[in-house]
């Protein structure tokens, strides 16, 4: 049987359609060819709903091609019971001859035993097709199964000299460094992280709403560290709007729907104690959005995947220093007239 990486490559394509949508699921899109031709397709779209392979199977028109046709999927199938049945089965059911697989699962309730399912079963399967890329595609769920911890991306503006923040503030609200496009930008990137996490003097100086309200999608989880709960009940992190995990080292007496306190010990290195907490939640990726202290907090403990800097037009000459990276970049753009700058933190 010829193996073409094109259609893997289709499965990628497809899989990147639910980004943002699947937690706790992993990106997944699956292909049926017959005869060198795609005769049905699908990709995973939300948790809870029908896997890849279903979707893929359900659009072929002429199910008695499937006897005599190869499915490609970008990750290994399912082999066991959770909010949907497995998807060995179904292919298994079909009678399908022919898998070719992107890359193996790594969650512990899959981690091969799909594969060995469908060759039990009489199945031709072949494994690790184009395994880089697919690998990448589930960077945040690969990282989350494999570290124990969610894939972290630091996220922040600073002007042409190098700041953050200008030295005095006259209100509460974000200083814009970037110009719309970048914030759009950036307000698509928190639909498709699963959290974003501030520290406390962010919240009280720009009292940020930390929704995606310029790109249409889910808002993402809000984290905010509060060491001594100074942040005020009425700021826009209290909205009831998403939820918002607060850690502090008490938990306060003041109730607020949509929150939960989780208690560090400020002593100890926080961002272990976070990544760890975010774990327990099963929260699969965070985006750091700041400050200073906070994204430096996890660049010195090297917890951090991804960088994104922005850098805007404007000079405040004097200010907040924009945290330091000792890595390489690995893409630069311009974004009107502003610069982003992305670096990463793993192979």
């Amino acid at each position: 049987m010829k193996i073409n990486e094109k259609y893997i490559r289709r499965c990628i394509e497809l899989a990147r359609n639910g980004l943002g949508t699947t937690y706790p699921n992993p990106l997944v899109g699956s292909v049926i060819v017959y005869d060198g031709k795609i005769i049905g397709e699908g990709w995973h779209k939300k948790s809870g709903e029908s896997h890849a392979e279903v979707n893929a199977v359900k659009a072929v028109k002429d199910k008695s091609l499937l006897k005599k046709a190869t499915i490609y999927v970008s990750l290994e199938p399912c082999s066991h019971f959770g909010k949907t049945p497995p998807c060995c089965d179904l292919i298994i059911k079909n009678n399908i001859p022919n898998v070719v697989i992107g890359t193996v699962d790594p969650n512990v309730k899959v981690a091969g035993n799909g594969i060995k399912k469908l060759i039990e079963a009489g199945i031709h399967v072949t494994v690790g097709v184009l395994e880089e890329e697919c690998n990448a595609l589930n960077k945040r769920f690969f990282t989350f199964h494999k570290k124990k911890r969610p894939f972290i991306v630091l996220k922040w503006a600073e002007s042409q000299d190098g700041f953050i923040a200008p030295t005095e503030k006259l209100e509460k609200k974000p200083v814009w460094i970037t110009n719309q496009y970048s914030r759009q930008l950036v307000h698509k990137w928190r639909t498709e992280e699963q959290a974003i996490l501030v520290g406390t003097q962010t919240a009280i100086d720009d009292n940020p709403k930390l929704n995606a309200r310029d790109w249409s999608g889910k808002n993402p989880i809000r984290l905010v560290i509060d060491q001594n709960n100074r942040i005020e009940k009425n700021n826009h992190i209290f909205d009831n709007q998403a939820v918002t995990i607060v850690f502090s080292k008490s938990i306060d007496t003041i109730k607020k729907e949509n929150t939960i306190f989780e208690i560090l010990d400020f002593e100890k290195n926080i961002a272990e104690q976070i990544v760890q907490i975010l774990y327990q939640h099963q929260i699969q990726s965070v985006i750091i959005e700041g400050g200073r202290q906070t994204l430096q907090t996890f660049i010195d403990a090297n917890l951090w995947d991804e960088a994104r800097v922005f850098v805007g037009s404007i000079k405040f000459k004097e200010g907040t220093q924009a945290p330091t990276l000792s890595k390489n970049q690995f893409k630069k753009q311009s974004i009107g007239t502003d610069e982003l700058t992305q670096t990463k933190n793993y192979d």
